[in-house]
């Protein structure tokens, strides 16, 4: 079967998205509508993004239907789309072209000179709206694409006239195998997404193989503090360039790090033990350093000054649900964030304990049934600077409930590690009970990947 090539399409083909309201596919429509192409797709719920792409003349089918796909000559569909969806079942009876979500992503970025992608199990979100703040800063006009809606693009979608691409590489399903990196970063290699991978070898492997993608003039940015990013990038042939907190071994490392009354890192960068540079962050944790050590290296290969830098580092002040302030109400603080996996549940936690606060609370909605199960001893072991523990119900995405975890094994688990946890179901029941027993000056953080982000409007609005 001939590998599939975005030019092999004639002008004005008409593609159809199985799935067309994900961030991603959103923005992969986007690119084609406004690259000429005839599009639409279909999704199970209209949003801001589906009424967006309807505004730019994208046709949209609320539900899937056979019907949908009438007249397109690809088909476009996320790793969620199982088999029996009509759509595609629609389309392999009929012989049409069906690629995946990353295969159309990497055909895109293979037209980009100075393609970017920014790999790694936490962070890739904060680094990729890193990376293209300080581009946007040098006026180098980037194409990019980002897993939120930041708000200095506005949306998750930038489209540039230029030779530079920024997009976040997502290990799952090695979907950022498909790729074409002029410039990779990986931010850290950890256990995660046991669903698919076997194990934390399996990881590594994968993230090996993603690292070879680079081409010999090209870079890999790795975190030098992390050993299994560091075994990912073993006999790799091109440009190497480590970053990190420690001295030792690092190209690229942050000294004299302090935090000011919100939280927010001030730190000196040093370059081959020479002082560059002093960089202020508009956000909080030292987690924030590390990623921003790998957007200062990627923007200094690109030959962006100094004070372009800094400024497009400053300019950054988070992307929805990165630490991202819903408001306040009777005197605390509501606060969301995107944490899911232990290390960065203790990583915004951390964060959390040095801004201002009296108690902080962490109300945690867990993601899917593997993960929960696979690192529940390190989950029960995350939030130890929380004063307050809420765990909602697990957040399904992909996978079906088959009994074997429950959030109520977590409460447990927390208990019997000497840690207080509290299991509330209903977002309505968790915002009553907030309301009932936070006090002036507390935190209150949400937390996960799933639908937790919308419990911050219920308590603000139930107040």
């Amino acid at each position: 079967m001939q590998k599939f090539k975005l030019e092999l399409l004639k002008a004005g083909a008409h593609v159809h998205f199985i799935g067309i309201g994900g961030i991603s596919m959103s923005a992969l429509a986007e690119i084609l509508c406004k690259s000429g192409f005839i599009v639409s797709g279909s999704d199970l719920r209209q949003s801001s993004l589906t009424n967006k792409l309807q505004k730019m003349g994208v046709t949209f089918y609320l539900g899937h239907a056979e019907e949908n796909i009438a007249g397109a000559e690809l088909i476009v569909h996320t790793a969620a789309i199982n088999e029996s969806n009509p759509e595609l079942q629609a389309a392999k009876q009929q012989k049409i072209l069906t690629i995946d979500r990353p295969t159309l992503l990497g055909e895109i970025m293979r037209k980009y000179a100075h393609a970017i992608a920014v790999s790694g199990t936490h962070g890739k979100t904060t680094t990729t709206s890193m990376v293209s703040s300080i581009l946007m800063q040098a006026e180098l006009d980037p194409t990019v694409l980002v897993g939120e809606v930041l708000e200095t693009i506005d949306g998750n979608l930038r489209l540039g006239n230029s030779s530079y691409f920024v997009t976040e590489a997502c290990e799952y399903c090695e979907s950022f195998l498909k790729f074409y990196p002029y410039i990779g970063i990986i931010l850290n290699v950890e256990a995660d997404h046991l669903d698919y991978f076997e194990n934390l070898e399996h990881i590594i492997a994968s993230f090996k193989k993603f690292a070879k993608l680079v081409p010999q003039n090209g870079y890999i940015i790795v975190c030098g503090d992390d050993l299994n990013a560091l075994k990912a990038v073993e006999d790799l042939n091109c440009n190497i360039l480590t970053y990190g907190i420690k001295q030792q071994n690092n190209e690229w490392f942050a000294k004299n790090i302090t935090f000011n009354e919100s939280g927010f890192p001030t730190f000196d960068v040093m370059y081959r033990q020479k002082y560059l540079t002093t960089i202020e962050l508009n956000v909080p944790g030292i987690h924030n350093v590390y990623n921003a050590l790998a957007a200062i290296a990627c923007a200094y290969i690109l030959d962006v000054n100094i004070t372009n830098i800094r400024q497009g580092i400053f300019a950054y002040k988070g992307a929805n649900r990165r630490f991202e302030i819903k408001g306040k109400t009777k005197g605390f603080t509501v606060i969301s964030d995107y944490a899911h996996h232990p290390t960065e549940i203790k990583a915004t936690l951390a964060a959390a304990a040095k801004y201002p606060h009296k108690k902080l609370w962490c109300v945690f909605q867990p993601h899917t049934y593997t993960r929960t199960l696979t690192l529940m001893d390190d989950f029960s072991h995350a939030f130890t600077d929380a004063d307050q523990v809420i765990i909602t119900d697990i957040y399904a995405a992909r996978e079906k409930d088959n009994g074997k975890v429950h959030s109520k094994d977590l409460v447990q688990n927390i208990h019997q590690n000497g840690y207080k946890a509290k299991y509330i179901s209903g977002f309505k029941d968790i915002a009553s009970y907030v309301l009932k027993n936070a006090n002036e000056g507390d935190i209150i953080i949400t937390m996960g990947a799933g639908s937790i982000d919308q419990l911050g409007d219920v308590i603000l609005k139930s107040s």
